[in-house]
């Protein structure tokens, strides 16, 4: 489910087989990948265009306003050696805007400055730079945001209580490598002015 201008992130990844599937890791030559969407419900990019094993390309779509309250679809082509596969994701669309990017960037910025200090190995820091959107705008409770660097995605939820229940946590993937993350931070109270702390990644991300 999405909102109009929300950025939907499609990882498509090759497989052992002779082909393609989004979400799974594989082996074989290079797929060379396109994809569409019905025609004026979205915008559609393709990052890069071609994946290898190791690789992850990100289909990135971006429903319109003529999309609110329709279900569409997007159609994600795989070829390589002469065969061509096809995948078709469905995307509901509700109205609504994000008027959560300048408090999810706050949440953001309590991690970095300790994310630069403690793994620097990564590569993060308060220079770098990043682009926001929305996820699961439906949920109320604990919100979802996703922001993405050059070389990073971090997928951000926070809780929407008072202390000590007041956590918010971010997961770490790197673009065109993985298909899921392979970090997990958490501070476990915000208004506590709590450290982060490493978690595992849990299945549902």
């Amino acid at each position: 489910m999405a909102i109009p201008g929300q950025r939907c992130i499609l990882p498509v990844a090759v497989t052992d087989e002779q082909g393609w599937l989004i979400g799974k890791a594989g082996l074989g030559g290079t797929v060379q990948v396109s994809a569409q969407a019905s025609e004026g419900k979205a915008a559609v990019t393709v990052q890069p265009r071609q994946v290898t094993p190791g690789q992850v390309v990100e289909v990135i779509v971006t429903p319109t306003e003529a999309s609110v309250d329709e279900i569409f679809n997007v159609t994600i082509t795989g070829k390589r050696y002469g065969l061509t596969r096809t995948e078709t994701i469905t995307i509901e669309v509700i109205p609504g805007e994000d008027g959560l990017g300048s408090y999810a960037a706050e949440m953001r910025d309590l991690f970095i400055p300790w994310l630069a200090a403690n793994h620097p190995e990564l590569g993060i820091t308060t220079e770098t730079e990043w682009t926001g959107t929305i996820v699961n705008p439906r949920i109320l409770v604990v919100m979802h945001y996703i922001f993405y660097s050059d070389d990073w995605e971090i997928y951000l939820t926070w809780h929407v209580m008072i202390p000590p229940h007041d956590w918010t946590r971010i997961y770490l993937r790197q673009r065109f490598t993985e298909l899921r993350p392979s970090y997990a931070f958490e501070i476990s109270s915000v208004q506590g002015q709590q450290e982060p702390h490493s978690i595992e990644v849990p299945d549902w991300v």
